[in-house]
């Protein structure tokens, strides 16, 4: 048997990166804060808008590591395919 439950979804905190932020959300309930499975915090890139949900298997200084090499990547290959296209002189 399946019960719904009702619960108001919040933002709980903002934390400020230098590409964008955090959000942490969660429920309230009758001022109480439930614990849900699976509320793992989201990621606002602020140069390309993307929306990226962070899982709830790895910590989260881990994953905005790994995000800021993803962002190095791009730049590089952006780079490098600047320059290919670039005309010889």
């Amino acid at each position: 048997m399946r019960s719904r439950v009702a619960y108001d979804l919040q933002i709980q905190r903002v934390e400020a990166l230098p590409f964008g932020w955090i959000f942490y959300w969660g429920a309230v309930r009758d001022g109480r804060r439930p614990l849900l499975g699976g509320n793992g915090p989201f990621l606002v890139d602020r140069d390309n808008e993307r929306l990226i949900g962070l899982p709830t298997h790895a910590s989260v200084p881990h994953q905005i590591a790994d995000y800021e090499r993803r962002l190095r990547r791009e730049a590089h290959a952006r780079n490098l395919a600047a320059k290919q296209t670039a005309p010889q002189e």
